[in-house]
C-alpha cells in the first residue's frame, strides 16, 4: 500500500470514530472515557488536552493510559493524563469540604472551607456550585433540613431536633420551617397529624388524575392509571393527615386541572405548595419559566440555574417533581431531542407535548 494510501486510511479511521469529535471539541465531559496518542509526538493526551490539534492520520485512541504507555507512548505533559484531571480534584476536593459541613456543628465559615484547598474564596465557591450545584450555604442548609427532618422521625422533642441540626437559636429555624417541611415542626414529627390535605380524583384523557391542596396551596397534581394507588401515594406521603375529600367547590379546582391537561392554551395559575431542597425547588422554579410548546435539555435547566455540570441532579429534582403540569418537567428533554424518563410515564409526556406544540 502506498504511504499516501496509508495515511488516507488511518485517516479515515480516526474520522470515522466518534471520540474523534470529542477530541476536536476538546470536551472535558469525555477525560477519563478514552485516551488518545499522537504518533508524531509519542504522546498520549486526554481528550481535553489545549495542545495544538493533531492531523486525524496521526492519531490512535485508547481505553487506559496502561494501554497507551503498552503502545509506547509517554503522557503529555500539558493535559497529564496519568494523573487525576482537573475534574477528579475538583470532586475530591469538595467532597472532602461536603463531609466538613456535614460533621461540623455549626456552619463552617467560606474561608474555612477554602483553606484546605488553597484556592481563593471566591474560586471555590464557584467550584463547590458547580459540583454540587449548591453554593457551600445553600448545602449547609439543606444538610441541617436532613438532620431536622431526622431528629424529627426519631422522635425527640423539636427544640432538641433544632439545636442537633445546628441550630444556634430556635428563631432562625422557625423563619425557614415552613418551606422546609411544608408545615409546623410539631405536625412533620407527627407524620402530618392535624394538617388537613383536601384530595380528589377524577378522569380525564391521560388516565386517572389525583389533586391535593394544603392551606398553603395545591401540593400534589399526580397522574395514574389507578385512582387507589394515587390515593395510596398521596397517603404514603403524609401519613398521619386528614385527608379529606373533596367537596363540589374543590372538585372546581380538579375540573380546571384537567381543563388545562387538555387544552394548554387554557392556562394553569394556581397557589403551589411547593416543598424540597433549595436546589429542587430552584429548578422547579426553572421549569416553571418554560412556555407552553417549548421544550429544553437537562443541560439548559443546569446552565440556567448557574450549575452547568449538575445536569444528573437536574434529572433528579425532576423526576421527584410532585405537582405534573403546574410544574412543567414533562418540558425537559434530553439533548437530542428526544424523550426520556418521566414520573407518570414516556407516553404521558409525549402526548402532554403534543397537545402545547398544537396549543
Amino acid at each position: 500500500m502506498k504511504t499516501s494510501d496509508k495515511h488516507a486510511a488511518l485517516a479515515a479511521a480516526t474520522l470515522t470514530d466518534p471520540r474523534w469529535a470529542a477530541v476536536q471539541a476538546r470536551d472535558a465531559r469525555a477525560d477519563g472515557t478514552f485516551f488518545y496518542s499522537v504518533r508524531t509526538t509519542g504522546v498520549y493526551c486526554r481528550p481535553s488536552c489545549g495542545a495544538r490539534p493533531a492531523r486525524p492520520e496521526n492519531v490512535a485512541f485508547y481505553d487506559s493510559t496502561a494501554a497507551a504507555e503498552r503502545a509506547g507512548f509517554r503522557p503529555c505533559k500539558r493535559c497529564k493524563p496519568d494523573q487525576p484531571s482537573l475534574q477528579e480534584q475538583h470532586a475530591a476536593m469538595i467532597t472532602e469540604a461536603c463531609r466538613l459541613i456535614e460533621n461540623a456543628e455549626t456552619p463552617p465559615t467560606l474561608e474555612q472551607l477554602t483553606k484546605p484547598s488553597g484556592l481563593s474564596p471566591f474560586h471555590f465557591h464557584r467550584v463547590f456550585k458547580a459540583v454540587t450545584g449548591l453554593t457551600p450555604k445553600q448545602y449547609a442548609a439543606a444538610h441541617r433540613a436532613r438532620r431536622v427532618r431526622r431528629e424529627l422521625d426519631r422522635g425527640g422533642s423539636v427544640t432538641e431536633a433544632i439545636f442537633d441540626a445546628g441550630y444556634n437559636a430556635s428563631s432562625r429555624f422557625y423563619e425557614v420551617s415552613n418551606q422546609m417541611l411544608g408545615m409546623t415542626p410539631s405536625s412533620y414529627r407527627a407524620g402530618g397529624v392535624d394538617h388537613d390535605i383536601r384530595f380528589a380524583i377524577g378522569e380525564c384523557s391521560l388516565g386517572a388524575i389525583l389533586v391535593a391542596q394544603s392551606e398553603r396551596g395545591v401540593c400534589a397534581i399526580l397522574f395514574g392509571d389507578d385512582p387507589d394507588a394515587l390515593a395510596r401515594d398521596l397517603q404514603d406521603r403524609f401519613p398521619k393527615a386528614n385527608l379529606i375529600g373533596g367537596d363540589h367547590a374543590f372538585e372546581q379546582l380538579v375540573a380546571r386541572v384537567v381543563g388545562f391537561v387538555e387544552a394548554p392554551a387554557l392556562g394553569l395559575d394556581l397557589p403551589l405548595d411547593v416543598r424540597g431542597t433549595a436546589f429542587q425547588q430552584r429548578v422547579w422554579q426553572a421549569l416553571r419559566e418554560i412556555p407552553a410548546g417549548v421544550t429544553v435539555s437537562y443541560s439548559d435547566i443546569a446552565q440556567r440555574i448557574g450549575s452547568p455540570k449538575a445536569v444528573r441532579a437536574v434529572a433528579g429534582a425532576c423526576a421527584a417533581n410532585m405537582l405534573a403540569v403546574a410544574i412543567p418537567c414533562h418540558r425537559v428533554v434530553r439533548n437530542d431531542g428526544g424523550l426520556s424518563g418521566y414520573r407518570w410515564g414516556v407516553e404521558r409526556k409525549r402526548a402532554l407535548l403534543a397537545r402545547e406544540a398544537k396549543a
